[in-house]
């Protein structure tokens, strides 16, 4: 397994999220996919290279059609990188060039890989789980994601909108204990490969085994819908124990740039 099948699912999760939206913008560039929710938080109007960068110059040609795109429709936005992308000198100089086009490094995490789960370390906690259709089950997907990832309700509210549902084959997730909403995950799959995201678990109810116990039901039900797959995540510094105990190991690093200030 390469890098290549993060890149590759990461970009389809947004293409899903961004499927049949008003203002989106779903696009291929010379060596470059746009996946554009036209939102107002601008890591969900995502630009990803599509193919390897081996000079300066072409990485400037790239960064420099991606910003026009966003320009011309005046919405902040972000370049999702595995640096593996990029040629070797390219990288030492990427956060530099990445300056010049008014992006910031805001995110680093690792992309990681894994042919199948190992079993539990320990006794993983029962919950209920229930899949995000409408109503309240969609509120509090949101509520645990606002608080988790530290975005505002109202713009995690329009990238998680009321036709979340409708996108078939992004699947989000609510784990409850006693009727209360405890974590959430989602996944998506794409060319044989299995991704998870949106891992998270609300401050009050961490480190009781939550966090794992649900990434562990959305990868069993992607797979008994899909049948076997490889599986892909990106790790928060919080969740990489968790996903090292399951079997996952990096393959890759992936950076995001975004043009807020």
């Amino acid at each position: 397994m390469s890098f290549l099948e993060v890149a590759d699912n990461l970009r389809q999760s947004f293409r899903a999220l961004a499927d049949g939206r008003p203002r989106g913008d779903v696009l291929e560039l010379p060596g470059v996919s746009i996946a554009s929710l036209g939102v107002s938080f601008q890591m969900f109007n995502a630009a990803f290279f599509s193919e390897h960068v081996d000079t300066q110059n072409t990485f400037e040609e790239r960064l420099r059609a991606a910003k026009a795109h966003f320009d011309s429709r005046g919405l902040p936005w972000s370049f999702w990188i595995c640096e593996d992308w990029l040629a070797h000198g390219i990288r030492r100089r990427l956060s530099r060039t990445c300056e010049s086009f008014g992006l910031r490094l805001s995110a680093e995490m690792p992309g990681m890989v894994a042919d199948r789960t190992k079993p539990p370390a320990r006794p993983l906690p029962e919950m209920e789980v229930r899949r995000v259709e409408a109503g309240t089950v969609l509120n509090d997907f949101r509520a645990i994601g606002s608080t988790c990832f530290h975005v505002p309700i109202a713009w995690f509210s329009e990238v998680f909108d009321e036709g979340v549902a409708a996108r078939h084959t992004f699947i989000c997730w609510v784990g409850y204990r006693d009727g209360t909403p405890v974590a959430t995950a989602a996944s998506i799959r794409s060319n044989g490969t299995l991704g998870i995201y949106n891992v998270a678990t609300a401050p009050e109810h961490r480190r009781r085994g939550y966090g794992e116990a649900i990434t562990r039901y959305a990868i069993d039900a992607g797979l008994r819908e899909g049948g076997p797959s490889r599986l892909v995540l990106q790790s928060t510094s919080q969740g990489h124990g968790i996903y090292d105990r399951m079997g996952f190991r990096p393959v890759t690093r992936l950076l995001v740039y975004n043009s807020a200030g």
